[in-house]
């Protein structure tokens, strides 16, 4: 009895260990594969997240409103919250009397019986469309200088365009007293390598349609530079386009590479505007009228004030009797 006893508990082992051995394969088994799904789940999760977080090319975060189009990015009544950029920086000094201008090519004093001619551009324009429909409404052949990627651009560019007025761009660049001052989107910095600056200088000038010539907003940091000017006129030749220096710095380089790369070229005369009031705008006018009667024509560069619009439209029948006023376009020379 004993014999069969022990085979039977040795054989009743045996079926326990073999039932064991299965049980514990299959646990090692689903351990592997939930392992498996694991690894992969947080792979994709990791693919997600850096598509999610990956940059554009001006080095902003892309999210959801990547898949958004342009023109809903852009919408016609943008929040109040965006705020212009900063107007102009003016040098610190200006010559209080008009002396002969040296002009690239040899002064013009009016032919007898003709008006002297001036040429007013209004820069800073994208962010404020009621004042801008306000100069657009002037019965004048005001210029428009537009700042890139502004809110209000195409419904500028469109009113303009009705009126047949000229268009520009007015190209952000690095100032003297950045960061503590900042140009605003698209600006043109020192510190760019020759491929990024070209690539946002073309950025620019795609963002603005019709534009017939350029002009720099702020600048007396990076106009200084006499490289960096010429890959900005080198581009502006392609493009058959004109080159105004606002003139924030005595120390700019505009002139001589507008010579080098033969680019249709003119200088700002007198800034309407660096003081906000109204006998300082008015005075400034009457500087204006001076240099046009001794040179034959003169530019002026004023912004998008109330204040502004206000004298002008007071002062504008007065001048018309003294001068003609002309798109920017047609106070171009070439740099001779």
């Amino acid at each position: 009895m004993a014999a069969p006893l022990r085979a039977r508990k040795t054989k009743a082992s045996s079926t326990r260990k073999s039932r064991k051995k299965p049980g514990m394969f299959s646990h090692l088994k689903r351990g592997i594969t939930g392992l498996v799904v694991l690894i992969i789940l947080v792979l994709v999760l990791g693919v997600l997240v850096n598509q999610a977080l990956k940059k554009n090319k001006h080095g902003q975060v892309m999210g959801p409103i990547a898949a958004i189009p342009e023109v809903q990015r852009h919408p016609v009544h943008p929040p109040a919250e965006i705020k212009p950029p900063d107007f102009e920086i003016y040098p610190k000094t200006e010559p209080a009397i008009p002396p002969v201008r040296e002009v690239l090519t040899k002064p013009h004093p009016p032919q007898k019986g003709k008006l002297p001619s001036i040429a007013i551009i209004i820069d800073d324009i994208g962010y404020d469309s009621k004042i801008a429909e306000k100069f657009i409404g002037l019965n004048a052949a005001i210029t428009l200088s537009i700042l890139p990627h502004s809110p209000y651009q195409r419904q500028i560019i469109k009113m303009a365009r009705e009126k047949g007025l000229d268009l520009m761009l007015h190209l952000p660049m690095e100032p003297l007293e950045y960061p503590a001052v900042n140009p605003g989107p698209g600006a043109l910095m020192t510190t760019m390598l020759p491929d990024a600056l070209i690539r946002q200088l073309n950025d620019d000038l795609d963002a603005v349609p019709y534009i017939k010539g350029v002009n720099n907003h702020m600048g007396s940091k990076l106009t200084a530079s006499s490289d960096q000017m010429n890959q900005i006129l080198s581009s502006i030749k392609k493009r058959d386009l004109f080159f105004i220096d606002s003139r924030t710095t005595a120390e700019s380089q505009a002139r001589s590479s507008a010579r080098l790369f033969q680019v249709p070229y003119a200088e700002r005369d007198v800034f309407l505007d660096n003081v906000q009031d109204p006998e300082a705008i008015r005075k400034q006018f009457r500087l204006l009228l001076q240099k046009a009667l001794i040179n034959g024509q003169a530019l002026a560069i004023g912004h998008p004030h109330a204040l502004t619009f206000q004298i002008l439209q007071e002062e504008l029948p007065e001048i018309q009797k003294k001068v003609t006023i002309v798109p920017a376009s047609s106070m171009v020379h070439p740099a001779g």
